[in-house]
């Protein structure tokens, strides 16, 4: 399996690749030589998708705050 580097795929694209590792590792055909290779890089995967769920969470509320009525 070749991958891209994670920085170059949008959010959906790095769900839509974790969702395709974890049903490789599930199945019956998994190549065992590539597990470590596979938890590799969901865990890289996971990392990138926590990052940009926080960072996008930090945007979010600073934009509210920024409309809230002041007192």
């Amino acid at each position: 399996m070749e991958f891209k580097p994670v920085k170059d795929l949008t959010y959906n694209q790095a769900v839509a690749e974790l969702d395709n590792i974890l049903r490789v590792m599930q199945g019956d055909s998994c190549d065992i030589d590539k597990l470590a290779e596979y938890t590799r890089r969901a865990t890289e995967l996971l990392r990138e998708c926590r990052a940009r769920l926080t960072a996008t969470d930090q945007e979010l509320r600073a934009i509210l705050a920024d409309i809230e009525p002041r007192q």
